[in-house]
C-alpha cells in the first residue's frame, strides 16, 4: 500500500477535487510512513501539536489518515482531539441590512452585490457559486444547479429576488460564467474575499472571522432560526452526513435564552 495509490484511486475512481487531493498529501506529509504502526500514529499527532497546530487542524488532517488507514485495511484508527466549542461567525441582520441595500455602481460592483446576496440567499460555498454557469440558472423553476465537494451536482432553490438581481446582472454579464470578470475569465477566491473585506468597512462594519464562510453560517442559522428542516438543510448545504450539519450549525446564545423561556417550568407556573 501507497499513498500514491490510494490518492490515484481517490481522483480517478472517486472523482474527488484537486484541493482535496492537495489535502490529502499535506496530511501524509506529517504522518510520513504509509504503514505506520500505533507508536508512530502516536507520534504523528504529538509532532503537529508540537509545531502550533489547534486540534481543530489536527483533526482536518486525521480525518484524512483515518480515511488513508481504512482503505488500506488496517485496523488502527487514529482518536481525534477535543476541539473547542467556538460560536460559529455569523453576519448580523443590521449588517445583512446593509449589505443588500448597498447601491452598487458599475459592473465590479454590481457582480459583487449580486454574489453576496447569493451567498446569502443559498448557503453555497463560495467555490460553488465562483463555478455556476448561466446554464446551471433556471430562473423559471427559482432552481440553481451547483457542484460541491466530490463534484455531486445538487440543485438549490432560490428567491424571486434573487433571480431579479441575477436576472438583471445577466444582461451585463454576456459569458458563460455568471461570476467571472469582464474578459470572461474566472474570479478567484482571493478577490471575492479581498472585495468583501473591503466593503464591510466602507459599509460600517468590520467583516467578521472567516468572512466568505461565514455567509454560509449565516444562511444555516438563520435557516434553523425560522423553523427550517435539519434534514432540508443537509440536503441544500450538500453534507453527506446529518452529524455535519448538526456541528456546522451552532445556535446563538440568545436563541437557546428564548427557547427556555418557552418551555421553563417555572415561567409557565408563574403565568
Amino acid at each position: 500500500m501507497s499513498f500514491e495509490q490510494f490518492i490515484r484511486e481517490r481522483h480517478f475512481l472517486q472523482n474527488v477535487s484537486p484541493r482535496t487531493v492537495d489535502w490529502y498529501k499535506e496530511s501524509f506529509k506529517w504522518l510520513g510512513t504509509p504503514e505506520p504502526s500505533q507508536d508512530e500514529l502516536k507520534e504523528f499527532v504529538l509532532r503537529m501539536r508540537e509545531h502550533g497546530l489547534q486540534p481543530i487542524s489536527c483533526n482536518n488532517r486525521i480525518r484524512a489518515i483515518n480515511a488513508y488507514l481504512k482503505w488500506s485495511g488496517s485496523p488502527l484508527h487514529v482518536q481525534r482531539l477535543r476541539e473547542e466549542q467556538r460560536v460559529l461567525p455569523t453576519f448580523s441582520v443590521i449588517e445583512i441590512g446593509k449589505l443588500i441595500k448597498w447601491k452598487p455602481q458599475g459592473f465590479y460592483q454590481v457582480r459583487l452585490h449580486t454574489l453576496i446576496a447569493a451567498l446569502l440567499d443559498t448557503g453555497c460555498r463560495i467555490g460553488e457559486l465562483l463555478t455556476l454557469r448561466w446554464a446551471d440558472c433556471d430562473f423559471e423553476n427559482l432552481l440553481i444547479t451547483v457542484k460541491g465537494k466530490g463534484k455531486k451536482e445538487r440543485k438549490i432553490p432560490i428567491s424571486f429576488e434573487l433571480r431579479k438581481l441575477l436576472w438583471r446582472f445577466n444582461q451585463k454579464n454576456p459569458h458563460e460564467s455568471v461570476f467571472c470578470t469582464r474578459q470572461g475569465r474566472s474570479l478567484g477566491r482571493r478577490d471575492a474575499l479581498r472585495n468583501v473585506k473591503r466593503l464591510c468597512p466602507r459599509l460600517g462594519f468590520p467583516a467578521p472571522e472567516r468572512t466568505l464562510h461565514a455567509f454560509r453560517h449565516t444562511f444555516a442559522t438563520n435557516y434553523l432560526r425560522k423553523g427550517g428542516s435539519v434534514f432540508h438543510l443537509q440536503k441544500t448545504l450538500g453534507h453527506s452526513s446529518l452529524e455535519m450539519t448538526r456541528r456546522y450549525v451552532n445556535l446563538l446564545t440568545e436563541d437557546l435564552q428564548q427557547v427556555h423561556q418557552k418551555i421553563s417550568l417555572l415561567s409557565a407556573a408563574a403565568r
